[in-house]
C-alpha cells in the first residue's frame, strides 16, 4: 500500500473474507469515512457468492475505540439534522454487519470501547483475547450508546445492559465471555488458532444452509411460539429438503461421500 487504508479486505481461496480496521495509531477508532467504507466492505460480502465466512479483525494493540475524537469535535458543533443524517449512517453500519447473509466472526485484541463494543456484538461469534477490555463509554461523556443498543442487549440481556450502560464500567474479557459478548476468551497466542477452529467446521456445511439457519434465528427468536410460526418452519424445512443444496447434502450422507460444497 502506498498510503495507508482504513480498512483492509482480503478473501483467501477457501471463500474467507476477512475486513481489518488499519488505523492502529488511534486505536481503530473510527469517523465518517471509515464507517462509509465498512458499509461498502460488508456490502459487497453480502452480494458475493464465493464468500463463505465473514471475519472482522484489526490491527494493532486494540480492536476498537469507538468514535474518532477529531470526528466527536466536529459533531458537536453540528445541528440536529446533521446529527441525525450522521447517525442514520452509523446505525446502518451496525444493521449492514447484523444482518450480512454469512457467519460473521469478531477477532478481538486490546481494547473495545463504545461503537467498538457494538461491531462485536453484532457479530455472530466473537474471540477474544483474555487481555482485552471492554466499556460502553458513552455515559462518561453525556451520551448514550443508542445505535449499537438493540445488538448489544441482543448479546447481553436487558438487565446486564442496564448495569453497563449506566455505569460505563471496564469489563474483562473474562467477564464479556460470562455474560454473552465473546463466545470464546483465549491467550493471544491462541486467538488466530481459535478463530481457525471456528472457520473449520462452518466450511463442511452447506453454504446456504448456514445463512438461512442465521437469518431464521433472527427472526423466529422473540416470536411466540403459535400455529404460525409452527407453519412458517415447517415449510422452510420442506423447501430446504427440495433444494438442490438440501438434495446434494442428502444424497452425499446417503451415497457416503463428501457433498460438492465441501473441499476434499
Amino acid at each position: 500500500m502506498t498510503e495507508q487504508q482504513a480498512i483492509t479486505v482480503d478473501i483467501d481461496d477457501r471463500g474467507v473474507a476477512t475486513v481489518t480496521l488499519n488505523r492502529p495509531h488511534i486505536h481503530n477508532a473510527f469517523d465518517d469515512t471509515v464507517i462509509d467504507e465498512l458499509i461498502k466492505a460488508f456490502e459487497s460480502i453480502h452480494q458475493d457468492n464465493n464468500v463463505r465466512v465473514m471475519v472482522l479483525a484489526a490491527n494493532g494493540k486494540s480492536f476498537c475505540a469507538g468514535a474518532d475524537l477529531k470526528w466527536m469535535k466536529q459533531m458537536a458543533s453540528y445541528s440536529y439534522d446533521q446529527n441525525k443524517q450522521d447517525a442514520s449512517q452509523l446505525a446502518k453500519l451496525f444493521s449492514s454487519l447484523y444482518n450480512l447473509n454469512k457467519p460473521t466472526i469478531a477477532k478481538v485484541q486490546g481494547a473495545v470501547y463504545g461503537g467498538g463494543v457494538g461491531l462485536v456484538a453484532c457479530c455472530d461469534i466473537a474471540i477474544g483475547s483474555k487481555l482485552s477490555k471492554f466499556c460502553l463509554s458513552e455515559v462518561k461523556l453525556g451520551l448514550v450508546p443508542a445505535t449499537i443498543s438493540p445488538y448489544v442487549i441482543e448479546a447481553i440481556g436487558p438487565r446486564l445492559a442496564k448495569r453497563y450502560f449506566m455505569t460505563a464500567e471496564v469489563m474483562s474479557s473474562r467477564r464479556a465471555r460470562r455474560i454473552g459478548l465473546l463466545s470464546e476468551a483465549v491467550s493471544e497466542e491462541e486467538l488466530d488458532s481459535s478463530v481457525e477452529n471456528i472457520i473449520s467446521p462452518l466450511l463442511n456445511n452447506g453454504p446456504k444452509s448456514v445463512a438461512t439457519a442465521k437469518d431464521l434465528i433472527n427472526k423466529i427468536s422473540r416470536r411466540a411460539i403459535d400455529d404460525q410460526l409452527i407453519d412458517e418452519t415447517s415449510d422452510l424445512i420442506a423447501s430446504i429438503r427440495v433444494s438442490h443444496e438440501g438434495q446434494e447434502g442428502l444424497t452425499a450422507f446417503l451415497e457416503k461421500r463428501i457433498p460438492n460444497w465441501k473441499k476434499a
